[in-house]
């Protein structure tokens, strides 16, 4: 494999001027990014929690997706812009270069909780930012399919926490 097959790059952000919640993941794995779509692998559990948690159906379309965390106050981005990484797997990030989420902070003067989707979201969150006092910072379990210790009632229970 040729090293510009796995330089990879994540999404812009779902998001708007009414986010109050920005959930953050490492950055998007190859199954969403061949659907270019956030969580696209179907044993991911992110969307199926996220529409549990808002009391929304689960078998929707992407757009519909979209719209309930927007509907929710709720923004959605990766802390890594592009990386090196061959696979899916976070272990495997390598010379990663982190999106501007200071500059995201500063446009959206709503938001009051930044959750990490997984360690690893957290860990380079805090390599790359500092955190400020006026946002709160919530650690969750991955909703990733690598993640096994966790089932989604476990997810639920751990992530509701955020939504209250």
């Amino acid at each position: 494999m040729e090293i510009e097959e796995m330089i990879k790059q994540s999404f812009e952000p779902i998001a708007d001027d009414h986010s109050e919640i920005l959930i953050l993941g490492s950055m998007p794995g190859d199954r969403s990014i061949a659907d270019s779509e956030y969580y696209s692998h179907p044993r991911n559990r992110f969307w199926p929690l996220i529409c549990e948690l808002t009391g929304n159906k689960k078998n929707i379309n992407y757009n519909e997706k979209k719209s309930i965390l927007l509907s929710n106050k709720i923004a959605l981005w990766d802390v890594v812009h592009k990386a090196n990484r061959p696979g899916s797997l976070d272990s495997n990030i390598a010379n990663e270069q982190p999106n501007d989420i200071n500059a995201f902070i500063r446009g959206h003067k709503n938001l009051r909780i930044i959750v990490f989707n997984g360690a690893t979201a957290q860990k380079l969150y805090d390599k790359y930012f500092a955190r400020l006092d006026n946002i709160t910072y919530k650690k969750m379990p991955s909703t990733s399919p690598a993640n096994t210790a966790s089932t989604l009632d476990k997810l639920q229970d751990s992530w509701s926490v955020v939504f209250m």
